[in-house]
């Protein structure tokens, strides 16, 4: 059976960022749990990150990922890169299945199951089953001036929600600055 969940969104506008994701995990047509946590706050709260896939497999990329931020003084453009760096020539890591999005107050990254390492435009990462209908709802969300981007996460996540069948509406949503 091939285990499905996960929607994960960050959001980064006007020197602020949000991440948050839904809490579902699903095996076959089975859900199995309705409320994991798929967050991590790294580097003294500055950082966030996300996961999609394997939950100990992201659990050895945020340790690898902490340390890098750790270790760069919390750059983190240098810490991404260094992490992507890892996973791609590591032959342990090469076989981790997981993704993770990460945001700081700057910047929103996506690192692939491959170690690439994408800075997607209009600072909104999104993953996961549910990714594309979060990232549409947030990108429609991010033209109003009025909306956090607390605000922009949860409103994407609860329409993720409605229409993926991976996804549900029990959301965990953080946020820097």
């Amino acid at each position: 059976m091939r285990i499905r969940s996960t929607t994960v969104i960050g959001v980064v506008k006007d020197g602020k960022a949000a991440l948050g994701s839904d809490g579902q995990v699903t095996l076959g047509n089975t859900v199995m749990k309705s409320n994991a946590k798929k967050l991590r706050s790294l580097y003294q709260g500055q950082v966030l990150a996300g996961f999609a896939g394997s939950t100990s497999d992201a659990l050895t990329l945020y340790e690898r990922f902490d340390k890098k931020l750790e270790e760069y003084r919390g750059n983190v453009p240098r810490a991404i890169v260094e992490l992507g760096k890892d996973w791609r020539n590591d032959k342990f890591l090469r076989r981790l299945e997981a993704m993770l999005a990460v945001v700081s107050k700057d910047h929103a990254y996506l690192v692939s199951g491959t170690g690439d390492v994408i800075e997607p435009e209009g600072g909104i990462v999104a993953i996961g089953s549910g990714g594309p209908f979060a990232l549409a709802a947030a990108r429609a969300f991010s033209k109003s001036n009025t909306m956090t981007p607390k605000e922009i996460v949860e409103e994407s996540l609860k329409i993720a929600g409605e229409i993926c069948i991976f996804t549900n509406t029990s959301l965990t949503v953080e946020s820097i600055g």
